[in-house]
């Protein structure tokens, strides 16, 4: 059964897309891509796309972790270098199938490691938006990451939507960073039978636009339960989830309509001492602007927020320590033949070639610590207790919420609670490429996913709507800031909803 069957939110008038316009399309990329290089492969022109199917006139490009059949799969690593999948992942058949152009794949981090998208095989993806008029050098700031590509090729204009994967935030950063829509459904809504997997417990494909119409109008497709995924939610939680939405969104009668009597809350340890002092003061505005179309504005506590980024990185390397097991030469990935003076009798150095040679800096120091954090002497003071401080995080999410969580045993509800949280997506603006290559060996590029980690850990709807502000204080354009909307899992409609109205209330001056 698909979900969107019994979806009831409005779409956007059907649009035609002809073949001259979907050349057009790609001209745009030749044309910018040597200067951001957010695409690594682009497809051909499709000729026959009925114009009467839900995503018919929409260009679509998929991050390059996500499997095509008609194009190379890479994960922008040496080690699936030129790697053609034999199979289309789910998410995108049903882009194909509703009549979706899949223009291309573009760039990411190596395996999706990463928040800058500089630890790639394609080198680094350039922000679009650059301060400098010149565009001198020491002025090109980073895409964020892991989906930088993506993100950068909506900024761009390249395509109207694209695909991402978020598993710690690599959908909301890069979303902030380049001053686009960036959109992590609810873990289970969608599909990743095809993704090639970095951490199975929090991977989540995600979207970006310049708009939260054609979010939504990708999402009521995509969002559907899939037999061959394991982790799919199946079909009566999404009911109770999507009714539960519904009833708050049945008054909505304008963008801002929403807002009338609706709960936010704004959680005090979303505002850490390493946020830059440009970030506080747009988000403020954004925060009145709402108070003052009748929102109802909620100061909460989500006190496990401070261990969430260390429980992040030793379950997600953990998991991708395992998941990246198979790449060993034989079985998955591009074989290296071993040296003289290697001993071809013991298996570990034959697989140690391959891996050494392929692997890049960022995946070998994930897999280490994960593997590390499995072993017998560290599972239980790593592992097991970064798995009770996820558990801590999830409780703080349903403690504040006023709707259930139908995807967890115990799903319910707080009298008197928030319908959504806001806070700033990232701690600070697009760094420059310059300073992002020297955070490579150092722990500040990690910090940078202190905010976006805690509904990932908690598998909640989260979504990144860009501030815009017409000048800074030195009277320069100022650099894309992102405000995000989280809500409790299943509310979807509602996230997307309240992140229109926010939307609603742009620019500020």
């Amino acid at each position: 059964m698909r979900i969107n069957v019994i979806r009831k939110c409005s779409r956007r008038p059907l649009q035609s897309l002809s073949y001259s316009t979907r050349v057009q399309h790609r001209e745009i990329i030749a044309a910018k891509n040597p200067s951001i290089n957010a695409f690594v492969n682009v497809s051909q022109p499709p000729r026959d796309i009925p114009q009467d199917l839900p995503l018919s006139g929409l260009t679509v490009a998929v991050k390059d972790n996500i499997a095509t059949s008609f194009l190379p799969t890479t994960c922008s690593s040496t080690m699936l270098k030129d790697f053609v999948s034999p199979f289309d992942a789910t998410v995108v058949k049903i882009l194909q199938r509703n009549g979706a152009d899949i223009i291309g794949k573009t760039n990411c981090d190596e395996f999706g490691m990463g928040s800058l998208n500089i630890h790639s095989v394609h080198g680094p993806v350039k922000n679009p938006f650059n301060a400098s008029k010149e565009g001198t050098t020491k002025d090109e700031r980073a895409a964020g990451g892991s989906s930088g590509g993506s993100a950068a090729a909506v900024a761009a204009g390249m395509c109207d939507a694209a695909l991402g994967t978020d598993t710690g935030g690599s959908v909301r950063l890069p979303a902030s960073y380049c001053g686009v829509i960036g959109f992590k459904p609810s873990y289970g809504l969608v599909s990743r039978w095809g993704v090639v997997s970095y951490a199975d417990s929090l991977d989540t494909v995600g979207l970006f636009a310049n708009d939260i119409p054609t979010i939504q109008r990708v999402f009521d497709q995509i969002a559907v339960y899939d037999g061959l995924d394991p982790t799919s939610a199946p079909v009566e939680i999404r009911e109770k989830a999507y009714s539960h939405s519904m009833e708050r969104l049945t008054s909505q009668k304008t963008e801002t309509s929403i807002l009338e009597g609706l709960k936010i809350g704004i959680p005090q340890e979303y505002f850490p001492s390493e946020m830059a002092s440009s970030i506080v003061e747009p988000i403020r505005k954004i925060i009145q602007a709402l108070k003052s179309r009748g929102a109802e504005i909620v100061p909460v506590s989500l006190p496990s927020t401070s261990y969430a980024l260390s429980s992040y990185y030793v379950l997600a390397s953990a998991e991708a320590s395992s998941n990246l097991a198979r790449y060993d030469g034989i079985q998955y990935g591009k074989y290296v033949e071993p040296g003289p003076g290697v001993d071809l009798s013991k298996t570990a150095q034959v697989y140690a070639q391959t891996r050494t040679a392929n692997f890049g800096q960022e995946v070998k120091k994930r897999i280490l610590l994960g593997t590390y954090a499995l072993s017998a002497d560290a599972f239980g003071n790593y592992f097991l207790q970064a798995q009770r401080i996820r558990q801590l995080v999830k409780d703080d999410f349903n403690a504040v919420f006023s709707i259930p969580n139908y995807f967890t045993d115990m799903p319910g509800s707080v009298k008197d609670g928030v319908d959504v949280l806001i806070h700033p997506s990232a701690i600070r603006t697009a760094p420059r490429l310059a300073e992002s290559e020297d955070e490579k060996s150092s722990l500040d590029s990690y910090v940078q996913d202190v905010l976006t980690v805690p509904a990932s850990l908690a598998g909640l709807a989260a979504l990144s709507v860009p501030v815009v502000e017409t000048t800074n204080k030195e009277g320069a354009q100022a650099l894309p800031i992102g405000v995000s909307v989280v809500g409790q899992w299943g509310t979807d409609d509602l996230v997307l909803s309240v992140g229109r109205a926010v939307a609603a209330i742009q620019p500020l001056v």
